[in-house]
């Protein structure tokens, strides 16, 4: 053994004070664990009493790297320690940095034990079967600059800290209206209801978040793969459990391989629409056959070949549902519900092709909702409608009514203010042609005008009139010449027409009238959301993009509106069949700013999901 001098006692007592400190502390929390093994501080002595010329080179490296890392721990000392032995000191072995962290007192923490972090936090170890209650400890980063805000014109709000999860930050709450009156002061409870709930969600086609990437650059690309985002899309599915359920943005690939199997799994029945060109995303249905009858389905395509106004590939989607009511209720009925999803054009500027579309599906779903006595089942349109709230879209399918002759296109949507451009285009009576087919009152001219017959009926007498009109008498270019068969001109007996009139042979096309500069529809639609958090004092917010916070997607369903605009309540309609029973809260701007916009790893979309719960009138036949 080498001849112990001053210095090697020096640290042999430091030692055997780290221990004793140590024991004392570790016996302080024994009442929640056993103590942790002492072989670590023997090992390290044991260490410091073998000779190092004994050992090799290996040896000798992990020798010092551990004995000056236990000196250094025992003195709580930011520098390193002098030399010992009058050995220079070795560079320390690299290793994973393991901290002391306090456990839970839990059952499930029961065999871990618990030492002091502060005096035990700057040591390294390699691995050790003494150290199994130890977590590894973060490795202090760089500094780094701060990321640059990608929104110009924006300031940026500090991330939340990290100690609060997404879920506390995106926290929603659901706002009941079950027991709210409504106009006339009758509770929505009242009398058996047939309820349910749907859900309208915008879930980010794949395709199109990798074609607008810069939309993107404050999200981590981890948070932006499918299978993260998948995963998400299914839990919010699963968490909310809806009996209807919208989707906006379905990859058509992404449907028929996962979407679709995973929702057929959890009880769900599915159609979808792709939209139409070469577009690889669409709208989905989807409905629980326990809760519902399937009546019919109607795909609608807002492109119309020849037309500049429609040329369009975007899609909707109109089911007619037939509530399915529980046997104990005995015989009664409940009205079939009228189910639209769309997802309209995004162009800020062409605010006419936004109402040509909208146009559209609305006869669609007059078409299917409209009864034998010409009243409307329930309805409820929802998507994304790419407009804001009060913009004209939006008041056009809340009042029924919009005179667009002379507005800027732009204006249609309110999505940006185009105001300061030179030219702008401007919306023209009337805004689509009637070969379209339907009126300014977003009705097909069919289901205005009973349908003709497809084949007419005429007499023998009718059809011997065109036996001597002019064109029959004329010889035909070409025939050959034959005596006796067409050598002659037949002559027309007295009293033959020689043409006969057109009006004998068409009836005459039935022109609809056509309004100047003003569409109508009679629908009676209100929103679900008011668009304005009272609490917060801010607008509500469904999507955010590049930074700025704004309402596209909505739910409209069947009610009249109420005519007094003094009411202090949040219920400004009047409820029919369909009344609203409560809906999940939205969120502002600034509380998305919090969790770094959208998506976010808690929010799998750039779109807020929205969810309303519904209760339709159970009636004896």
């Amino acid at each position: 053994m080498a001849p112990r001098g001053p210095d090697q006692e020096e640290c042999e007592g430091l030692l055997q004070q780290w221990r004793e400190e140590g024991s004392s502390q570790a016996l302080s929390t024994s009442s929640e664990g056993p103590l942790v093994d002492k072989g670590l501080a023997q090992s390290s002595l044991a260490l410091l009493m073998d000779n190092p010329g004994e050992q090799d080179a290996a040896s000798e490296d992990k020798w010092s790297s551990r004995q000056l890392s236990d000196l250094r721990a025992a003195e709580n000392l930011e520098e390193p320690f002098p030399e010992v032995l009058g050995e220079e000191p070795l560079p320390e072995v690299e290793g994973p940095m393991w901290a002391a962290v306090p456990m839970q007192t839990g059952p499930q923490y029961a065999d871990c034990a618990v030492l002091p972090m502060g005096a035990l936090a700057a040591e390294q170890w390699e691995e050790d079967p003494a150290v199994v209650a130890w977590s590894i400890a973060p490795e202090p980063m760089p500094q780094e600059e701060a990321p640059i805000w990608p929104f110009d014109g924006l300031g940026q709000l500090q991330p939340p800290p990290v100690e609060i999860p997404y879920h506390e930050i995106l926290w929603r709450e659901w706002e009941d209206f079950s027991a709210q009156p409504d106009a006339q002061g009758l509770e929505a409870g009242d009398g058996p209801q047939f309820q349910f709930t749907l859900m309208s969600y915008n879930i980010l086609a794949q395709d199109l978040m990798q074609q607008s990437s810069e939309l993107y650059l404050h999200c981590h690309p981890d948070i932006l793969n499918w299978n993260y985002r998948f995963a998400n899309l299914l839990q919010e599915f699963q968490h909310w459990d809806p009996d209807i359920l919208c989707l906006q943005e379905v990859q058509e690939d992404h449907y028929w391989e996962q979407l679709e199997p995973s929702l057929r799994m959890m009880g769900f029945t599915c159609f979808y629409k792709r939209r139409t060109g070469c577009k690889t995303d669409g709208c989905a249905v989807c409905y629980k056959p326990t809760r519902f009858r399937l009546l019919c389905a109607s795909p609608v395509e807002y492109f119309r070949p020849g037309l500049e106004l429609l040329n369009r590939d975007n899609v909707g989607l109109v089911l007619l549902l037939q509530p399915l009511v529980p046997e104990g209720l005995g015989q009664v009925s409940v009205a079939p519900l009228c189910v639209a999803n769309t997802h309209v054009l995004y162009n800020p500027r062409r605010g006419d092709v936004k109402l040509a579309q909208m146009a559209i599906l609305l006869a669609e779903v007059d078409k299917v909702a409209r009864l034998s006595d010409g009243s409307h089942c329930p309805i409820i349109l929802c998507g994304d409608l790419n407009s804001v709230p009060n913009s004209p879209l939006y008041n056009f399918i809340r009042d029924g009514e919009l005179q667009y002759h002379g507005m800027p296109a732009w204006k249609v949507s309110g999505q940006e203010d185009f105001s300061h451009q030179l030219y702008q285009r401007k919306l023209q009576a009337p805004l689509w042609p009637s070969s379209l087919g339907i009126t300014d009152c977003c009705q097909y001219f069919t289901s205005c005008h009973p349908k003709r017959a497809e084949r007419q009926k005429y007499s023998r007498d009718f059809l011997l009139r065109f036996r001597f009109c002019d064109i029959a008498c004329q010889r035909p270019v070409g025939l050959v010449l034959m005596e006796g068969v067409t050598d002659t001109k037949p002559e027309r007996p007295a009293g033959w027409a020689q043409s006969v009139l057109e009006e004998d042979t068409l009836e005459p096309e039935p022109v609809f009238p056509r309004t100047v500069g003003t569409i109508q529809h009679c629908l009676h639609l209100t929103s679900v959301y008011t668009h304005f958090l009272p609490q917060h004092g801010r607008p509500e917010v469904t999507t955010m993009p590049l930074g700025l916070g704004m309402t596209v997607d909505y739910i409209f369903f069947s009610a009249e509106s109420c005519e007094n605009g003094n009411r202090t309540d949040r219920r400004l309609y009047q409820d029919g069949t369909l009344k609203l029973l409560g809906r999940l809260s939205l969120l502002s701007e600034e509380i998305l700013w919090a969790a770094n916009g959208l998506p976010n790893p808690f929010c799998s979309s750039d779109h807020l999901c929205l969810l309303a719960s519904f209760g339709m009138e159970v009636t004896a036949p």
